[in-house]
């Protein structure tokens, strides 16, 4: 799998709680959070996923975070 695949399918698992890019990041244990954040940019908008601001449902904080819509 990709990264891509790693990141679509971990949203997926969670949809559709939401989820920021540094949770991503810490959950597939990418490097560095950019690489989380150019992931969920290709994704937003696309396929019933959706990017804003909003409370991640696994860090709780306020931040820019991506979901799919079911």
């Amino acid at each position: 799998m990709t990264v891509i695949d790693d990141v679509r399918a971990l949203i997926d698992r969670l949809a559709p709680g939401p989820i920021c890019d540094d949770c991503v990041a810490d959950r597939l244990g990418l490097s560095v959070r950019q690489h989380a954040n150019h992931k969920t940019h290709e994704l937003a908008g696309s396929n019933g996923f959706e990017r804003r601001k909003d409370i991640c449902s696994m860090c709780y904080g306020e931040k820019l975070v991506i979901r799919r819509l079911k």
